[in-house]
């Protein structure tokens, strides 16, 4: 029998399987039969109270908003990392990666402090415009955004660099203007990357906690998250309503991210 190019192969998978199972598989299975405690009537009880509902309307449209926000934010930061060469790339390309290294609470109370009503950012913008941002929705989705923006710009990046410049330079022997090279040539290149850049951006900001609380005010049926009101139930000893707002964050979720790679196989076929 020949031998493998990868020895070691069995002892391998079962190592990964039972890793996966560990910390993955069985906090799933928790996570879906906890609930069922309460019976389907007690679920649609919790997922059905105006608190919990709001919670989710906010997490998830502010998770939307936010992911939707940092794709042209971070197509443009990439472009520019990228494609040119000025005094302090290197800085702002160490930047982008900010979110990924500053801890969850630092960055709420970062973002807090610019702006509230006293801030930095916060003072101008409700002297001049009347607009209030700490404590309020917006500051949600501002969080979000700033945790879901690298993920847009680490994901597009690597296609920029490999992305020949053959077809705009063929592009621009036509008779193509820019606009038309960048909407007909670079784009549809870049979907499949923008959408994963989205979908991971999205996954990661509709679980965010750390940087939300604070910036947030956490009042009820305002600007309380669904993770927030998770914790609050654990507090409150009532693991299976817990459970069960958990749960719907999940399958919404994996809905989302499902359709996404639907919508990214569909490009990536049409490309082809």
């Amino acid at each position: 029998m020949a031998g493998r190019a990868l020895p070691g192969f069995g002892l391998s998978i079962g190592v990964t399987l039972a890793w996966l199972g560990l910390i993955v598989l069985i906090p799933l299975a928790a996570l879906a039969l906890k609930p069922w405690e309460l019976g389907a009537a007690g679920i649609w009880a919790v997922l059905t109270q105006e608190r919990v509902a709001a919670a989710l309307r906010l997490s998830f449209g502010a998770a939307l908003l936010a992911a939707l926000a940092s794709l042209p934010v971070g197509l443009l930061l990439a472009w520019v990392i990228t494609r040119y060469r000025f005094a302090g790339r290197k800085l702002l390309d160490a930047l982008v990666d900010l979110p990924f290294a500053l801890p969850t609470a630092v960055a709420g109370l970062a973002l807090t402090a610019l702006f509230a009503t006293n801030g930095w950012f916060g003072e101008p913008l409700a002297a001049w415009f009347g607009w209030r941002i700490a404590y309020t929705p917006a500051g949600v989705a501002v969080a979000l955004f700033f945790v879901a923006l690298p993920f847009v710009v680490r994901t597009v990046e690597p296609v920029l660099r490999d992305l020949a410049a053959d077809a705009e330079e063929a592009a621009a022997t036509l008779g193509a203007t820019r606009a038309q090279t960048v909407l007909r040539v670079i784009l549809p290149a870049l979907a499949p990357a923008l959408l994963t850049g989205f979908g991971l951006g999205f996954a990661r900001a509709v679980g965010e906690y750390g940087s939300v609380i604070f910036i947030a005010g956490n009042m009820p049926m305002v600007s309380e998250i669904a993770p927030l009101l998770i914790v609050v139930q654990l507090e409150q000893f009532n693991y299976a309503a817990a459970a069960a707002i958990g749960l719907a964050m999940l399958l919404l979720s994996f809905a989302l991210l499902l359709a996404l790679a639907g919508l990214r196989l569909a490009l990536r076929r049409n490309a082809a």
